[in-house]
């Protein structure tokens, strides 16, 4: 496998949707979140488009201690 192909392997998205049912919340709470900056974004077309990295950097934010 070439380099170009294994890291976009790695490199993981997920849609907004994808992330509201993993975390079962609306939607819109994601969409607020990524409008508030709270979670960086790639809109793509009218999608948005979020990396595994980003998310798992977002919930290690939220994480009560």
């Amino acid at each position: 496998m070439s380099g170009d192909r294994k890291a976009m392997r790695e490199k993981e998205f997920y849609t907004a949707r994808e992330l509201a049912d993993k975390l079962r919340v609306n939607i819109m709470t994601i969409y607020r979140y990524i409008k508030a900056k709270k979670l960086k974004a790639y809109k793509i077309g009218k999608e948005f488009r979020i990396e595994r990295a980003e998310f798992e950097r977002f919930m290690k934010k939220a994480r009560i201690k």
